[in-house]
């Protein structure tokens, strides 16, 4: 048995280190689960997801609501904002392969971007919902 979550978030990474808009952005595969120590900006990192079930009374599905950050010192949004539109295109509709789960549906929700409370770094928010449901 293979989780759901942790196949589509392999998914999505390996679309995003093949994304060549993406890596022009970032200046490099600076994509990120847990990202290292003095991680040079520009780079995304996964945030937060959640996984509700999604079964019918005959299928069984889970939904996903899964997070991308954007983090970025140069200066102004810009950045920011050119990279969470790499993401959005990279992955909106996007047909990805899991192990052992089928995407039905993969959809951008939203983006958002601010200033750090450090007042030097911008950050953004890519939100995307999903679909899956096993292969038997």
């Amino acid at each position: 048995m293979t989780s759901p979550a942790w196949e589509l978030q392999k998914a999505i990474y390996a679309r995003l280190v093949a994304d060549a808009p993406l890596l022009a952005l970032l200046g490099g595969a600076r994509v990120y689960d847990s990202m290292p120590r003095g991680a040079a900006f520009p780079y995304v990192s996964f945030g937060p997801s959640t996984t509700r079930d999604w079964s019918t009374g005959t299928e069984a599905g889970s939904e996903h609501a899964v997070t991308l950050r954007v983090w970025s010192k140069a200066g102004g949004e810009k950045a920011v904002h050119l990279v969470l539109e790499a993401i959005r295109v990279a992955l909106h509709d996007v047909p990805l392969t899991l192990t052992g789960h089928r995407l039905v549906s993969l959809r951008h929700e939203l983006s958002d971007s601010a200033r750090a409370s450090d007042g030097e770094i911008y950050a953004g928010v890519a939100r995307f919902r999903a679909v899956t449901e096993p292969t038997l």
